[in-house]
């Protein structure tokens, strides 16, 4: 009876168990790109005449916050394993991105708002590692 290499053994193996939806590379790199993509567009939407800031049915403080917690929430996802970096990249970016206000005329930094921003982007990188510890603790099945 003639053994299969042993290359195929680890391929049928690593197939059999149950995979994780977030184990995969390509979803963390979707997440990579994605996250970056959110704060260029916070920079443009922060810098940008005033005119130009998207209009929406909630508060400007809330816009603020959600938009920081879908920063953080992504970021969550992309470097699951740095998540004091990333609280303190975040933080910083926070009040960097609302200093750049000062290049633009029409606009103006307001330390209330870099707060605003700060705890959105905590409650979104809490949220994303709550995400992470219970898919890790749900294996979806296997297909």
């Amino acid at each position: 009876m003639a053994s299969r290499p042993h290359y195929q053994n680890a391929i049928v193996h690593c197939n059999t168990h149950p995979r994780h939806y977030y184990d995969g590379t390509m979803t963390r790199q979707f997440f990579k790109i994605l996250s970056w993509l959110l704060v260029a567009a916070i920079v443009f939407v922060t810098v940008s005449p005033i005119g130009l800031r998207p209009h929406t049915m909630t508060t400007v403080s809330l816009d603020r916050a959600a938009a920081f917690a879908l920063v953080g929430f992504a970021f969550a996802l992309a470097y699951p394993q740095r998540w004091f970096t990333l609280g303190l990249f975040l933080v910083a970016a926070a009040f960097g991105i609302e200093l750049l206000q000062y290049v633009s005329p029409s606009r103006h930094p307001q330390f209330a708002d870099a707060l605003v921003k700060a705890a959105g982007a905590m409650i979104g990188l809490a949220a994303g590692k709550i995400a992470l510890a219970v898919s890790r603790q749900r294996p979806f099945p296997a297909g």
